[in-house]
Parts: structure tokens; sequence; C-alpha cells
């Protein structure tokens, strides 16, 4: 009972020393975190996870052809907009981190990491930081948390992300949460987790920004979620790729990219559907028709929706093959 009412009052002190020194109340997120690039494709990432409710938008920023930044603990979000800017207009991680870190008085509550589009990290944890806290930075990745269970689990992110050097970066630093929860992770449980990729090239493109960018805000296992999320978003992957060769005419690649989908998902009657589509327009009807069929079982819909396609210019069969196909 005196634990309890010792961390109890921890928190109502913390929150009396972030509205003191001018944080909001929800500025709150001791957490675990990894910055990383990939070496082969310059793709940098940021993944992070805490108990705290959607964790993402607070703690993990990106910016293509920039940099990715992580800032937590006593969360200043404006680590995240201005180190980006201070690391486009030229500075290097370290020396953008080190500006920002030299004008915050509370700076003794922070834990940032910077990654710059050149792979060089540089990474902070204030002495006033909750133990386990600390950080270890490594070729073009920094690992930090604060608030964990044991001083165990930053050196298990750091192996977890070294060991899965063949993986993109996205599914290294995936491994790295794991070996974070594995390991122990946040004395207070789970709660949210996110993942954002950027490319290695500036664009002046909203939309392509992030390549990936997912977000678990309140679950009961976030990390296990988060990484069924980036499964789900490469076979969409694939699926884009597919509609892509529509437009284009290549019904072949077509196929070739909604089967890859397909196989990874083989339940989604979404990803099942466009395969038979492309299918049906390599000719191959007689393939096409019982998958057809047994997403019609499934959802009637589906069936409506094949009828639709033609005048859109999606499917390119007969009048007579789509009655076989809908009969």
């Amino acid at each position: 009972m005196n634990r309890l009412f010792a961390l109890a009052c921890f928190f109502i002190y913390s929150i009396s020393f972030a509205q003191n020194i001018g944080f909001e109340k929800d500025a709150f997120a001791h957490t675990y975190s990894i910055v990383a690039r990939d070496t082969i494709t310059g793709e940098m990432a940021v993944a992070v996870q805490s108990h705290w409710f959607s964790v993402g938008p607070l703690v993990a920023w990106g910016r293509a052809g920039v940099g990715v930044v992580a800032t937590q603990s006593f969360v200043n979000p404006a680590y995240g907009p201005e180190g980006l800017d201070l690391m486009e207009n030229g500075m290097s991680a370290e020396q953008a981190l080190t500006q920002l870190i030299e004008q915050d008085e509370g700076r003794a509550y922070r834990q940032v990491a910077f990654l710059d589009d050149t792979g060089s990290v540089s990474a902070f944890t204030g002495e006033n930081c909750v133990e386990a806290a600390e950080h270890l930075t490594g070729k073009h990745f920094s690992v930090q948390a604060n608030m964990m269970l044991n001083d165990e689990v930053v050196t298990a992110m750091a192996r977890a992300y070294m060991q899965f050097d063949k993986y993109p970066v996205a599914e290294r630093v995936m491994e790295a949460l794991k070996a974070a929860q594995e390991t122990g992770g946040d004395i207070r449980g789970k709660q949210s987790a996110a993942l954002i990729v950027v490319g290695p090239e500036k664009t002046s493109k909203e939309w392509k920004e992030k390549k990936i960018d997912l977000r678990v805000d309140d679950h009961p296992e976030p990390v296990k979620e988060l990484d069924r999320l980036l499964k789900v978003s490469r076979a969409y992957e694939h699926m884009n790729r597919g509609d892509l060769a529509v437009e284009e005419g290549d019904m072949t690649k077509a196929l070739e990219e909604y089967g890859a989908a397909e196989k990874m998902f083989p339940g989604n009657l979404e990803m099942k559907f466009w395969k038979a589509v492309a299918l049906a327009n390599n000719g191959r009807i007689e393939e096409a028709k019982p998958i057809f069929q047994s997403i019609f079982e499934e959802d009637e819909n589906w069936k409506e929706m094949l009828t639709r396609l033609p005048k859109s210019g999606l499917l390119s069969i007969s009048e007579s093959e789509l009655e076989e196909l809908t009969k």
C-alpha cells in the first residue's frame, strides 16, 4: 500500500510540475521508442509504445528526406516540428538536438532522439527521467526508454534491431518493440503504439510524406496489434500496385499483385475479389468463377459490385461471361 501511495504522489507531483513549467497536462508519455534509418533504401522510421492513450501523435515525428524524432518522458512536442525544421535547414541531428536542449528549461525531464537523413543520430536522457531510463545509439539508430520495469529493455531493443538486419526498416523497428515488451517494457503496462516511416527524398506532396503511418491508440496488446497492422499494410501495398497495373492496362501484373496480397490474407474478401477480377480480365474465367462464388456466398453485395465494373472499365469481359460469373 505504501508503494501505491508513493506512486500516486509521484503522478500528482508530475502533473503539477508539468503545469508549472508550462506543459499541457496530457504531455506525459513515459515510454520506449526507436528511431532508425535503412542504410539501403534510405527510409527512416520511428516506433513507440507506452501505457498512455494515443502515444503516436505526441512522440513520433518524421519528414521525408529530412529525418525522424522521438520526444518522450515529460513531452515537449515542439521538439518534433522544430527539430525537423532545423535538420531540414542543414543542421545535423546532434546540432539540432543540442540547440533545442540548451533552450529548454525542462530538459532534466526530457528524453529525445533525433535521426537525420544521413543516418546520424543523437539522443538525450534528462537526469530526472524516471528509472529505468536510458538511451543507446548505434549505427543509424537509437533506442530510448524511461519508466521501464528493468534496465535491460534498451539493450534488448538494440540487440533485436541489429539481429534482424535483413528486414526492411519498418519490420526491424517492430522487432525492437517486441523485444522491449518481452524484456519487461513499461512498468505500468501497455496501452498504445505507433509506427511511421518516411522516404529518403523530400516531397512537396503531403500525401506522399509518410510511406507508413500506423497507430494503435488504445489496446490491451498494442505492440501485437501494431505488428498485425503492419502486415495488413504490406498486403495493401500489393493491392495498390495491382490497382496501378489495372489503370495501366497490365492485367498480368495486376493478377500478380492481387494474388500476392490474397496469399497474405486469404480470408479477406476484398483481396479475393480483385484477384478474381484480374483472373477474369486475363481470360481465365473458369478459374475466377469459383472464387467469385465463394465471395458471393459470404456477401451478396460483391455480386452487385461485379456488375458495375464493366461500365467503369475495370472489367473487360463479354456480357455472356459476366452472366456466367453472376448466375
